[in-house]
């Protein structure tokens, strides 16, 4: 079965019918609709982010873990300003870089799951808006029956020929060649 040329794939008209379409984006707005499920691609930025994307959690948590270096460092200097370099192999110290890592990688674990979250939420909100827009409106329009006889000229002509004889009979009476006009259009559709 051929397709028509409005119909989309998968979609079913009825025999007598074809697809009609109105725009309602201006092409700005039409454009900017279809950048905007870009967003909500498998390899966007939200999509990586509520996958959680360990590449990506890397390349954002970089900067923290250069900071957490540096505060480790310096804890280390205390305790080597507290004494010897023993001061740094006993436990209190063990004990305070121990807590600092537990403390920091609890931190980047809550800080990932609540970006999942909210990037899970964000595609659901964006998703939810982009498929409520409407760019076009789809209808169906009764196709127009073929013209036969006359190509659609027997009402005319009929109306045209009923509108004379009724004037001409009715010795100029407007009210008997409007009557005369429609008894001859129906006359002539007959024809078409």
């Amino acid at each position: 079965m051929a397709r028509d040329r409005g119909q989309l794939a998968g979609e079913v008209i009825p025999k007598g019918f074809r697809a009609a379409q109105l725009q309602n984006f201006t092409p700005e707005q039409q454009k900017l609709f279809s950048r905007s499920f870009g967003h909500l691609a498998p390899d966007s930025y939200l999509s990586r982010l509520a996958g959680g994307d360990e590449a990506l959690f890397e390349e954002m948590e970089a900067p923290a873990l250069k900071q957490f270096g540096q505060l480790q460092r310096g804890l280390a200097s205390q305790f080597s300003g507290a004494g010897s370099f023993g001061a740094r192999r006993s436990s209190g110290f063990q004990n305070a870089q121990s807590q600092a890592a537990a403390d920091f990688a609890q931190q980047l674990q809550g800080n990932r799951q609540n970006l999942m979250r909210q990037a899970l939420s964000d595609i659901m909100g964006y998703s939810n808006m982009l498929l409520n827009q409407r760019p076009y409106e789809r209808s169906l329009v009764e196709k127009q029956q073929k013209q036969g006889g006359l190509g659609g000229w027997g009402g005319a002509g009929g109306a045209l020929l009923g509108g004379a004889a009724g004037f001409a009979l009715g010795a100029g009476n407007p009210a008997l060649a409007l009557k005369g006009a429609s008894l001859g259009a129906s006359v002539g559709s007959g024809f078409d």
